[in-house]
């Protein structure tokens, strides 16, 4: 009894679940991954300001080092180098002593 009342659940989940016209397609990231979505959305600036900057260069003291000139390049797309890694004494630029003393 027990598993009829499952398949029967799992029917009703996927009708409805499925999309009633090709309109309402839904898009599933790396189905397709060379063509891109009509529907996405699209960045069309990115807003790299003093607070920007200041955040990415979190403990990194001046002359900052050539090595870091990909930021000037670096766009909306997640990058490691601008979030919290490790903590304790693999925090080597202090972001988590930061975020502790706040």
């Amino acid at each position: 009894m027990r598993s009829f009342s499952l398949v029967i659940g799992l029917i009703s989940l996927i009708i409805t679940s499925t999309p009633s016209s090709a309109d309402e397609l839904l898009y599933v990231a790396g189905t397709n991954p060379a063509q891109r979505p009509h529907s996405a959305p699209v960045l069309s600036t990115d807003n790299k300001d003093a607070q920007w900057y200041a955040h990415a260069l979190t403990g990194v003291e001046q002359p900052y080092p050539a090595s870091l000139g990909f930021l000037e390049d670096q766009g909306s797309w997640f990058n490691p180098f601008t979030h919290a890694g490790m903590n304790d004494r693999y925090d080597l630029r202090g972001w988590h002593r930061q975020s502790i003393n706040k």
